[in-house]
């Protein structure tokens, strides 16, 4: 249903830009004027949501020089084009359950929508009928004062489109039947209350719906009066549209054919017959008709359009039309699948890849000192997630087998050595050679939990607390002496580092924003530090799994690999623990998630 709100939302509102555009532009032609309208009405059968996944299709079709090779870190644009186009699915709201069943109201308004549009399809069916039984009972001729001035006015226009002209004795006004192949549908005895110069102005009149196509816009009209019946704007949008339509043909028609006689013959055509009014056949009596005569009479009053408006007017297009494509294109940047943070061609010097059938639920990724990767039993969403600096549910698509299959990876850098950037952006490289895998990032809005302040005056809990201690210079020196800063014993604070196991996490000397990402894999959604604190920070976290959740180390309630304690059956949830130990607070909104899209993928190669 958002998404329905948000669609109507966005035509509504293109709506009223184009009755301040058409506003701006009343002393220009009517053509111009119409091509507004017409662009109001299909979009409503254009959502601003097809647009956007045309833009996530064009780094598919061909390179895009104006995109960046590499994900951008805030997709702005693809954000704010979401919130603007899309205020009712992009509120802030907490996760809630999906309802087993559509509420009564929704059923009840899905019936009235669907009867609604069953009579305005009998409508429309009772118009085509109508013109139908006119084309059966009538006679195509090649003769006579019409056909006279229907090849006249061909001739004149340089049309290369045939028009047949049927002759009708049905009460009918003059009017172009059908699109691609268009009959002239003429009453018989209209001819002998119209001069010559009259019947060649109405004409030539016919002849300007078929060069502009005007009966294809009416079954536009039709359709979206047939979806749509029950929005005002739309039938407002149809009025402002079918008036303009006529002016085109009508300023088309004064400048070649006499102004008074045009106006008479539309005059003894309205005294003629029943006028009947068909959106899908372009006839020569529709619209306001004093203030039609009216423009007919004022011939040679259109402005031709200024600089200002040719640049609004191409504004207005590229904001509705071409701002969806792009956002869409933006959320989705074309990912190198080699390194992005290190050299192109730094790369493992030995890497040995085995397909892992043991059936153990236990895993393990692991970077050790010397520049070696060791994984066991990892499937290859999860490497992916590992190689990207991401969560295992913000890698989507690829094919099935990329969680089922379990892989053993041990792997050396060139000099033995590397800084963790380094080492992921080498695994990128391996994961693109040896399982051929092609990645892009889109943006898509999810729900996430932000870690904010729980209280107003900013204090922290018992178990956070600020550090000074440089973890770089902790790692650097560990590093000149060939390893890595020895594990904390058990009961030991860790200095540097985390420490993650069931219903537990503590950590030392490391930002928030690595603490959130940690969360996220706790949470199961994306988390994001909004707390506004800097620096290193100290932690300690326990809390109890919720029970059948999936555990970070295999196996139900998250638990942990063996000898480890259970967590406390009757300790706080996940959500408790963070706002009693850490003075912070989880809250659940809806925003921009980057998610890695796996194109394709293949299983590697035995070693």
């Amino acid at each position: 249903m958002n998404a329905i709100a948000d669609h109507l939302w966005q035509s509504t509102a293109c709506v009223g830009v184009a009755a301040l555009l058409a506003l701006g532009l009343r002393h220009t032609s009517a053509a111009v004027r119409c091509a507004i309208w017409c662009a109001a009405a299909a979009k409503f059968l254009l959502p601003w949501a097809a647009l956007i996944a045309l833009g996530r299709l064009l780094p598919r079709v061909g390179p895009a020089p104006w995109l960046p090779d590499v994900p951008s870190a805030e997709p702005q644009l693809a954000w704010a084009i979401d919130i603007v186009g899309h205020p009712f699915s992009s509120a802030t709201v907490a996760a809630a359950p999906a309802a087993s069943a559509l509420p009564m109201w929704a059923v009840a308004a899905g019936a009235v929508w669907a009867l609604g549009a069953a009579l305005a399809v009998v409508a429309v069916v009772r118009r085509v009928v109508v013109v139908r039984r006119a084309l059966a009972g009538g006679a195509v001729t090649a003769e006579g004062r019409e056909w006279e001035a229907l090849r006249a006015a061909q001739a004149e226009r340089a049309s290369r489109t045939p028009v047949t002209l049927v002759l009708s004795d049905a009460p009918l006004e003059p009017g172009i039947v059908g699109v691609w192949r268009p009959v002239l549908l003429w009453p018989r005895a209209l001819s002998a209350r119209l001069t010559d110069a009259q019947i060649d102005a109405i004409v030539a009149h016919e002849l300007a719906h078929v060069g502009r196509r005007d009966n294809l816009v009416g079954w536009l009209q039709a359709a979206v009066q047939v979806l749509f019946w029950w929005h005002p704007a739309v039938w407002y949008v149809s009025r402002r549209l079918t008036a303009e339509r006529e002016q085109a043909c009508d300023e088309e028609v004064v400048r070649t054919q006499d102004p008074v006689a045009y106006a008479q013959g539309i005059l003894r055509t309205c005294e003629h017959q029943i006028e009947a009014r068909l959106a899908f056949v372009a006839g020569v009596t529709g619209a306001d008709l004093r203030r039609r005569i009216d423009g007919i009479m004022r011939a040679g009053h259109v402005t031709p359009l200024r600089l200002w408006q040719r640049v609004a007017i191409a504004a207005v297009a590229g904001a509705a039309l071409v701002g969806p494509v792009a956002a869409g294109a933006a959320g989705q940047a074309p990912v190198s699948t080699a390194a992005t943070e290190t050299a192109p061609d730094l790369e493992f010097e030995v890497a040995a890849v085995k397909v892992n059938k043991s059936g153990e639920q236990r895993r393990m990724i692991g970077f050790q000192p010397g520049g070696r990767l060791n994984m066991s039993n990892v499937p290859l969403r999860s490497m992916i997630a590992n190689a990207y600096r991401l969560q295992a549910f913000q890698v989507v698509g690829g094919p099935s087998w990329i969680e089922s299959e379990n892989f053993d990876i041990v792997a050396k850098a060139p000099d033995g050595s590397g800084t963790p950037p380094q080492l992921q952006g080498m695994v990128r490289r391996l994961l693109a050679d040896r399982f051929k895998l092609r990645v892009h990032t889109e943006t898509r809005e999810m729900p996430i939990y932000a870690l904010v302040l729980a209280r107003a005056d900013g204090r922290l809990g018992p178990s956070l607390k600020p550090t000074s201690v440089d973890c770089e210079a902790v790692f650097a020196g560990a590093r000149g002496r060939g390893g890595l800063p020895p594990p904390p014993r058990p009961g030991e604070p860790i200095q540097c580092g985390m420490r993650i196991g069931p219903g537990t996490l503590n950590g030392g000397g490391l930002p928030l924003a690595e603490f959130s990402r940690t969360l996220s894999v706790v949470t199961g959604r994306v988390v994001t530090d909004k707390t506004g604190l800097t620096g290193p920070h100290d932690f300690e976290l326990s809390w109890t799994p919720e029970a059948g959740a999936g555990g970070l180390f295999g196996g139900p309630g998250g638990g942990g690999p063996p000898g480890a304690p259970a967590p406390d059956p009757n300790g706080p949830s996940i959500f408790t623990a963070v706002q009693e130990q850490l003075g912070l607070k989880l809250d659940a909104q809806r925003g921009p998630v980057e998610v890695l899209v796996v194109d394709s993928a293949e299983m590697p190669q035995p070693d």
